[in-house]
């Protein structure tokens, strides 16, 4: 049975503060639970409704379906719920292509883009102080477990490009068109907010502004949504790689 402070605490970390505070998040699904299991990350508590996980006896609790589901943030619980520890930085120094997101605040967006990494292979996501935080739930889901897989790093973005040696791309409205322009194997691919875009500070420091060209007639259609430019912009850039 769970216990009231079990239940406060979990039902805390819907709330980045107390994530920061305790250096935990909340992983729902066995899937995704599965995922972080065969990663680095720390296994803290396992709740399920079910003895299907092959983890430490101690740290796993069986619970009603009910329990489940007044500790869960989804609608339908899909039968465990874990908590991780978060990690202590974790920059990845061999990096080929990195995405760079400035000031991202839809956690759908995040999570897809986290998933277009590590289906791309994309080892490092670095992100703005801004930028909403990887470990909020709805991210961690949106993930469906790539998050275990790919580094991500909140940085002070500004100082972050000034110490880069690599050749920065920002993506615009306005600039050269992503199919034809010469593409190199290395270097950092900045997307911006989904109102505003990039950033006049950051886009200060973009050597290449690169843009997908719109083939629609209709030129007061909206731009494209940052994940859905994300896939793009990442199969050309591996796209022109790719061994025939």
């Amino acid at each position: 049975m769970l216990s009231k402070n079990q239940i406060k605490l979990i039902k805390s970390l819907s709330q980045k503060k107390h994530r920061q505070q305790e250096r935990l998040f909340v992983v729902e699904g066995i899937k995704g639970i599965n995922e972080f299991l065969n990663s680095e990350f720390e296994l803290v508590c396992l709740y399920t409704t079910k003895p299907i996980f092959d983890v430490i006896d101690d740290k796993v609790i069986l619970i009603s379906d009910t329990e489940l589901n007044r500790i869960s943030a989804l609608k339908n619980p899909n039968t465990a719920l874990a908590i991780f520890k978060i990690p202590a930085f974790r920059n990845k120094l061999d990096f080929d292509l990195a995405i760079v997101l400035d000031d991202v605040r839809d956690p759908g967006n995040l999570g897809t883009i986290i998933r277009l990494c590590d289906w791309y292979g994309i080892k490092q996501l670095i992100c703005s102080e801004n930028t909403v935080d990887c470990y909020n739930p709805k991210v961690v889901q949106a993930t469906m477990g790539s998050l275990a897989r790919v580094s991500i790093n909140y940085v002070n973005l500004l100082e972050y490009l000034k110490t880069t040696n690599v050749e920065i791309f920002g993506t615009f409205m306005k600039g050269e068109n992503i199919y034809t322009a010469d593409l190199p194997k290395k270097g950092l691919i900045i997307l911006g907010n989904e109102a505003n875009g990039i950033s006049e500070v950051i886009e200060d420091m973009v050597d290449r502004k690169i843009t997908i060209p719109q083939f629609g007639d209709v030129k007061d259609t909206e731009s494209l949504n940052v994940a859905n430019a994300t896939a793009i912009i990442l199969s050309e850039f591996k796209r022109r790689f790719t061994e025939k």
